[in-house]
């Protein structure tokens, strides 16, 4: 595992030879991509924050343990030209939650507890609505990575089918069992929160309690998965999964010009590979004819399009298409 950590480290410092090296909290990388009139629009999301602090937000171990694919559709399924899955289950309210995961790097856990809580109300018609803890995922997973300094997507979901997920939400939210521990901090431009110091986000430890006054216990609280297992590199599969069973977990390489992300179809344009990000992936669509998935980030409703943005569908670009794992619920 360290070994394979240490390869993610090494492949993260490749450069982009062929584009100008701008800093990506910098207002020439924002006018740069701007004025290349490509499918995005830039703009400044981090501000009076450490280079190495937007570095560590990026704490998804990609190439990593595999999970059995999944290959259910084989083109029987009709997917439509555009699908978002907050219309499709309107009663689901967490498909439209953007979570903040604080200055820990620890995405691959949120995409894993966002996508899996929208499972568990899909599959169930809506009768069970609940927040699985990015906590108790983060927290007690050992065989998942290496906590606030990076997991593999695919662990999390096989630890939900062998240990399950308890209950918990936003931080300070005091609901459900586990709710994230890990306060959130001012990265953004005009925001309300607490400056970021970079110390907010060490590991927390695992806890097989709920916060006092919830109800039931920790082991009551569990939720299973039946099954986890990766979705296939194809375009249609990946559609057809999303449209069948709701949202995944999806892994790709963040380069520099992610960060100033705002509007539009992303595609890299430039600056060097930063680590491997996890999100919920969602849906699908086009935008002034290019085609692209919709997907949720967990950098709060201050990055991008309120914490929503949209890349490139159809190219694996950045690897997008290539590390989508999922589950279905017990």
């Amino acid at each position: 595992m360290w070994r394979l950590a240490f390869l993610c480290l090494v492949s993260s410092l490749s450069v982009s030879w062929a584009r100008p090296h701008l800093s990506p909290l910098s207002n020439d990388m924002v006018n740069y991509i701007n004025k290349m009139n490509t499918t995005w629009k830039a703009g400044h999301n981090f501000r009076n924050v450490d280079y190495s602090y937007v570095k560590r937000l990026c704490g998804t171990l990609l190439k990593g343990p595999k999970l059995p694919v999944m290959v259910q559709y084989s083109g029987s399924v009709k997917v439509p030209k555009s699908f978002d899955p907050r219309e499709q289950w309107p009663n689901c309210p967490t498909l439209k939650e953007v979570r903040d995961q604080g200055s820990c790097g620890s995405c691959w856990a949120f995409g894993a507890a966002e996508a899996i809580s929208d499972r568990v109300c899909i599959h169930s018609n809506a009768k069970v609505s609940v927040e699985i803890s990015s906590e108790d995922l983060l927290s007690c997973c050992y065989n998942c990575g290496m906590g606030c300094n990076g997991g593999y997507p695919s662990a999390a979901w096989d630890f939900w089918t062998t240990e399950g997920l308890v209950s918990g939400g936003l931080y300070d939210s005091h609901m459900g069992c586990r709710p994230y521990s890990i306060a959130p901090c001012e990265h953004h431009v005009n925001g309300t929160r607490p400056p970021c110091t970079g110390e907010e986000g060490d590991t927390p430890k695992c806890s097989k309690a709920c916060e006092a006054g919830y109800t039931p216990t920790y082991k009551k609280d569990k939720h299973f998965g039946k099954r986890a297992y990766s979705v296939p590199n194809e375009e249609q599969e990946i559609m057809a999964e999303l449209f069948q069973n709701g949202p995944a977990e999806a892994a790709f390489t963040v380069y520099e010009d992610f960060v100033s992300y705002k509007s539009g179809v992303y595609q890299h344009v430039s600056g060097s590979a930063l680590g491997g990000h996890a999100i919920k992936i969602l849906g699908w669509g086009e935008e002034d004819g290019t085609p692209y998935w919709l997907a949720a980030n967990s950098w709060n409703t201050d990055w991008g399009d309120n914490g929503f943005f949209k890349i490139l569908r159809g190219e694996d670009h950045c690897g997008i298409e290539s590390e989508v794992v999922a589950g279905i619920p017990r």
